[in-house]
């Protein structure tokens, strides 16, 4: 029993307190316990203090934390991402400074300029300021968390990451800005032009009303596809503390969770199709450049970077970074220069945000804590017990002049305060629907107009640079499973959540088939015949997915169909070929291709698509959104002609609000990546089967299931 329970216990004797003497007694000792209570808040280490914050750590490797107080849930949660994630949490907080060259030598020297320019670290030291007194101290516990768990088990820490150590609260708000600011919203592929990692970032989201289900309760479906490396790695956790019972998942190093549900509601995310971001196009005039008809000097500093070198020495280099009303220049040649303007770098308070999202225990108080609107870019999507199901498109949408989405993603002129926008669109002018007659939300990264039918959003009555106008197949896919199903079960969203079909075979398929007939050589029989038998999906044995998807691969979205999308027909077009005869030659050139790498056309998909990660090779299963796939994963060239997963499916989570909840989840590549974890094997040996496994939310269930348990 610890000395606050003995302590307390002794106060509750009745009648115990009567005389004066008595009375001061209490009052003294009550002082000293309270002495005692801040002491323990502010230095845990102490080792005489009582210890009431454990982690109980189940099977399945995920933490379930039990704390007394915030500050101490917070500290544990830290310690547990360490246990988990230590070297790979370490490395991103070195990048978030800056200083990863000098940690870990040249090929971290692009990142570094990057978030120098961009001005990270000076401005974590600003958010800092900017938290309020106790969330700010919550921050402090979770640095301190990972510090603890890096002094207590040094041996089980890469020696190369060390050097990060100390952390501090900085490093972990820097490292919020540049996942949230400078990763998603925007990042360096994305202003050249490649935009790699965004093409891979993605997610699926579905909320179910009462009325549509089967059950007769709200659910929830939670699906993030996000690379399965780096920064974009989720971390699952359980949270109880006073005011908070809530079970997510988190990405690694970020001390709050960013999708998750507690016994009242739940909420997840998918990337939205948000612009927060724009280049200006400067005119160069003397020392500085031409805006409003004036001259103005740029701000200027010179900064260094230090870069380690092989043999551990380390050079200098001098970074100039110029800054123009608009933001940092990037790039400066032949009289001009561009500048970046980014949102929400004056809004310091995202962590609390979702802090307390996971803390609102109904519609208005969840509501209330999204009206903040400090997280920049991403789509709420709601649903909790009394039944209510709710899309938001939440971004912090500038408050552009004129122009369209379209006029916006190109370069911008930077000579005029006409472009330049200040403001950003408040909550009441974000797209949002609640409770649609349909009974059911969906999206699956398409714009918000799309999320249920008949549609719930006019997207006339928005400004037209607020979302794009499009339905992709995926997005297609997902609401057509939705609609044809008037009463879905929880074990029917699971099996619903894991479909492989390709939406853009249906589109195709009944010209391509007829068109290889009509070509008549044997290789085109043959192929029309695969084609034909094939299931449309993209399961571990379907036979003709590959010959699709190969073909698809090489001909011309935009020009191949013969209808192409249709706003007024958004769930079924676009729709057949425009050119038979040139899809035809392309698919026989595949083919041949197939024949001779492969042995034949109608090789297995997962014989070619491999889950191949972290020591594991098992066949796979789903495949690229584009195609219309629902399970999503994209793969990239192996050895062998195979393919493996870089991203995709990462995070799922299946929620009924039910009596008690009914849960089951899955992170694709397991919740540790520190040496000797086994979790990944286990893990993909799931998603290979199409199996999510149950969430173990109550003290009985993980004591039942428990591994290792931690007390503080």
């Amino acid at each position: 029993m610890s000395f606050q329970q003995l302590f307390f216990n002794f106060l509750n004797i009745p009648g115990f307190f009567t005389t004066k003497a008595q009375k001061k007694l209490f009052r003294i000792l009550s002082s000293i316990l309270g002495i005692i209570l801040v002491l323990n808040i502010h230095n845990p280490s102490l080792s005489f203090l009582p210890k009431s914050t454990e982690i109980l750590w189940d099977t399945y490797g995920i933490p379930h934390i039990y704390a007394a107080n915030n500050q101490n849930a917070f500290k544990v949660f830290g310690w547990a991402q360490m246990q988990s994630h230590g070297n790979l949490l370490l490395r991103l907080y070195g990048q978030a400074r800056g200083r990863a060259a000098e940690y870990w030598g040249e090929d971290y020297l692009e990142s570094d300029r990057w978030v120098k320019t961009m001005g990270i670290p000076e401005r974590s030291k600003i958010w800092y300021k900017a938290q309020n007194p106790a969330f700010r101290r919550y921050l402090d516990a979770f640095a301190a968390g990972i510090n603890a768990y890096a002094k207590e088990r040094a041996d089980l820490i890469d020696d190369d990451v060390k050097v990060v150590l100390p952390v501090q609260a900085e490093d972990v708000l820097a490292h919020v800005q540049r996942v949230l600011n400078f990763t998603f919203v925007v990042n360096p592929a994305t202003v050249k032009g490649i935009d790699e990692e965004q093409s891979k970032a993605g997610s699926n989201a579905w909320a179910i009303a009462p009325t549509h289900s089967a059950s007769g309760n709200a659910m929830l479906l939670a699906n993030p596809h996000l690379p399965w490396s780096d920064l974009f790695l989720w971390y699952e956790a359980q949270i109880t503390a006073p005011g908070i019972d809530a079970y997510g998942a988190t990405l690694v190093g970020i001390p709050v969770l960013a999708i998750a549900f507690n016994n009242n509601l739940g909420w997840t995310h998918t990337v939205n199709t948000f612009d927060g971001w724009d280049l200006y196009d400067l005119k160069l005039a003397g020392q500085g450049y031409l805006f409003d008809g004036k001259v103005r000097n740029f701000e200027t500093d010179t900064i260094e970077i230090k870069v380690k070198q092989e043999d551990s020495t380390t050079r200098s280099q001098q970074l100039t970074i110029q800054r123009s009303v608009h933001g940092p220049l990037i790039e400066q040649q032949n009289g001009k220069a561009l500048a970046l303007r980014v949102v929400g770098l004056d809004r310091a308070g995202v962590l609390e945000q979702w802090w307390d999202m996971a803390r609102a225990k109904n519609l208005k108080q969840f509501e209330t804590t999204l009206k903040r609107l400090q997280l920049p870019m991403f789509t709420v999507m709601y649903a909790d017990r009394k039944g209510h199901i709710m899309h938001l498109f939440n971004a912090q949408v500038p408050v552009r002049s004129q122009g369209d989405f379209e006029d916006w993603e190109r370069i911008i002129p930077g000579d005029t305060s006409k472009t330049l926008w200040t403001k950003i669109h408040p909550y009441q002018d974000l797209p949002r629907v609640l409770d649609p007659p349909s009974g059911w939300l969906q999206n699956a990264n398409d714009p918000p107009w799309t999320t249920t039918f008949p549609s719930a959003i006019n997207p006339d009555k928005y400004p037209p640079y607020m979302a794009p106008r499009f339905m992709d197949f995926r997005a297609q896919h997902s609401a057509r499973m939705l609609a044809e199903d008037k009463k879905i079960s929880f074990e029917e969203m699971i099996s619903y959540k894991h479909s492989t079909h390709m939406e853009m075979a249906d589109r195709l398929l009944d010209d391509l088939i007829p068109a290889l007939g009509k070509e008549g050589s044997k290789l085109a029989l043959q192929a029309a015949e695969v084609l034909e038998k094939w299931d449309r999906q993209a399961n571990a044995d379907s036979r003709g997915a590959v010959l699709f998807a190969f073909w698809s691969e090489q001909m011309d979205f935009d020009t191949m169909f013969g209808t192409p999308w249709n706003e007024n027909l958004p769930r079924t077009t676009p729709d057949g070929l425009a050119d038979p005869n040139q899809a035809v030659a392309t698919l026989l050139r595949v083919a041949a291709n197939l024949n001779k790498v492969y042995g034949g056309i109608d090789v297995p998909w997962g014989e070619v698509f491999r889950l191949k990660y972290g020591g594991v090779d098992l066949p796979a299963n789903g495949g690229s959104g584009s195609l219309g796939i629902f399970r999503v994963v994209n793969f990239e060239p192996s050895s062998n002609n195979r393919f493996q997963p870089v991203a995709g499916d990462s995070y799922v989570a299946a929620i009924e609000f039910s009596q008690p909840i009914k849960a089951m989840v899955l992170t694709s590549y397991g919740n540790s990546t520190q040496p000797g974890s086994e979790q990944v094997r286990d893990r993909l040996a799931l998603f290979s089967k199409k199996q999510l496994r149950p969430v173990l939310r109550s003290r009985s269930e993980i004591e039942a299931h428990l591994d290792e348990r931690q007390r503080f």
